[in-house]
């Protein structure tokens, strides 16, 4: 398995894949009517993360891909920067992937080119499902928060944050 950088041609099968992974995923740690209310804001592939040059994918067997995810500069939905600090974004597994590799696999492509880019820490915006893989790549809990999905929807999240 490697990673390849992902292009806004990737934007439907990466689309797909959040759909499969976060609505199978994410139901276990997730009251179902907010799961349902935030789904459709959230497994939509951002067309500036594809084109970013900083988002990846690993292909899997089958058309869709096994895994993606990627960091920017910018805080999720800023473009506020601090110096130092990257942004792990939209990552999701297959969930026929699971447990294989592929997100640490991704994370650390992550890792190497935040920190050719100048970042000495990364901080994730993590759904509850998502807390246990980040603490094993090494960040560290920070706080509870809600995630604002538009209008009254609200995800409940955790601020990891980590050195690199």
């Amino acid at each position: 398995m490697r990673t390849r950088i992902a292009t806004p041609s990737d934007e439907a099968s990466v689309s797909a894949l959040l759909l499969a992974s976060y609505t199978n995923l994410m139901a276990k740690d997730y009251d179902a009517a907010v799961l349902a209310a935030a789904l459709p804001r959230m497994v939509c592939a951002n067309p500036t993360l594809l084109a970013s040059g900083t988002f990846y994918v690993v292909d899997g067997p089958a058309s869709l891909p096994a895994g993606c995810g990627g960091w920017t500069l910018a805080a999720p939905g800023t473009q506020a920067a601090i110096a130092g600090i990257a942004h792990l974004r939209h990552f999701a597994t297959h969930p026929d992937c699971t447990r294989q590799g592929i997100g640490r696999l991704i994370y650390n492509q992550c890792r190497d080119a935040a920190k050719l880019a100048g970042a000495t820490r990364f901080q994730a915006y993590a759904s509850l499902t998502s807390v246990r893989f980040y603490a094993g790549v090494g960040l560290q809990f920070i706080r509870n928060f809600d995630i604002t999905m538009g209008g009254d929807v609200k995800l409940p999240a955790a601020l990891m944050e980590g050195a690199i």
